[in-house]
């Protein structure tokens, strides 16, 4: 999947509601772990938009368990009708993916197993020609702005896009998840970033324009999957107007 230009992706938990996306989204984000039977889903899918895949954890704001989920996920990266699949970074600290000296280091196995190993992810997605979105959520607030730098940047190196999403407590904040939104844009990242949280609201059009490549928002505003989404048709809307 292409992410040279901007792409709204709407976020849904049935792909029958891609129909209604059509009109103001891009892309559609499946939120797997929303769905019944998400495989199922996907093998009859057949709307016109691509598909985001996504089966966030409980430990990063989802609602899939551990058990089976990076199997579905590595099932859905291998899966005709995804053109991308999202990875959380904290299930590859430790993992394979990491481990370029062979040593086995970093986290230990047992944190490992808990989060799932997202590096099975990554190679079926690369062996199917899938673009991978190794992605960061902070929902407790923003850290400081070097440790903004240095997720964003390890997610960067992973995936074929760096997705960081913070909860915002002040403009203070917004300004820092812009800043290096900016610097790993201009830099020739390809990044996808948001502050969530009504201090943050205001980054999800304006990050745009400091180089994000992806926005997601709910068809309807009732079914926001974060705090601070604007619905589809308003962030396409407000990314227009300020371009």
């Amino acid at each position: 999947m292409d992410f040279e230009e901007f792409v709204l992706a709407a976020s849904v938990g049935d792909l029958a509601d891609e129909e209604r996306a059509r009109e103001h989204a891009d892309a559609v984000e499946f939120r797997m772990d929303l769905a019944d039977d998400p495989l199922a889903a996907l093998d009859d899918y057949d709307g016109e938009l691509p598909v985001i895949a996504t089966n966030r954890p409980t430990w990063e704001g989802g609602e899939a368990e551990e058990g089976g989920r990076v199997n579905a996920l590595v099932e859905a990266a291998q899966t005709e009708s995804v053109a991308a699949v999202d990875v959380e970074l904290a299930s590859l600290v430790g993992s394979d993916e990491n481990d370029v000296d062979g040593d086995g280091g970093g986290e230990d196995d047992a944190a490992v197993d808990e989060r799932g190993n997202g590096a099975e992810v990554l190679a079926a997605a690369r062996a199917a020609d899938t673009t991978t979105i190794v992605s960061s959520h902070d929902f407790e607030g923003t850290p400081p702005l070097s440790e903004l730098a240095s997720t964003l940047g390890e997610a960067c190196s992973l995936g074929d896009v760096g997705k960081l999403a913070v909860t915002a407590e002040d403009r203070g904040d917004a300004l820092d998840l812009l800043r290096v939104t900016h610097e790993y844009s201009a830099a020739g990242m390809t990044v996808a970033t948001m502050a969530m949280g009504e201090a943050g609201r205001h980054t999800r059009p304006v990050a745009p324009l400091y180089g994000s490549r992806i926005g997601y928002a709910p068809v309807d505003s009732e079914d926001a999957t974060a705090p601070g989404q604007y619905d589809a048709a308003t962030l396409r809307r407000l990314v227009a107007d300020l371009r």
